[in-house]
């Protein structure tokens, strides 16, 4: 796997956040960060997957916004009675 080398810049507080985190956790700060961005990336992606499948279904049974939420005030109303 090739690596490329990026300059980035944080504020400082921000910078001093980041560095005690991957002291703490015994790792450099371009592990941490690389974590970080993959872990920001997966639940990106995951919530574009769960956004998706409510588009689907919102088409297949032809909801609109008013239909959901109409079902979540109806929810709530059965929740707090």
């Amino acid at each position: 796997m090739s690596v490329s080398t990026v300059n980035i810049s944080f504020q400082e507080n921000l910078l001093k956040e980041i560095d005690s985190v991957a002291k703490n956790e015994s790792r450099t700060r371009s592990e941490l960060i690389r974590e970080a961005a993959r872990l920001y990336i997966e639940r990106k992606k995951k919530w574009q997957s769960i956004y998706n499948y409510g588009e689907n279904i919102a088409s297949k049974y032809e909801f609109i916004e008013k239909d959901i939420m109409n079902e979540i005030k109806e929810y709530r109303k059965e929740k707090t009675i």
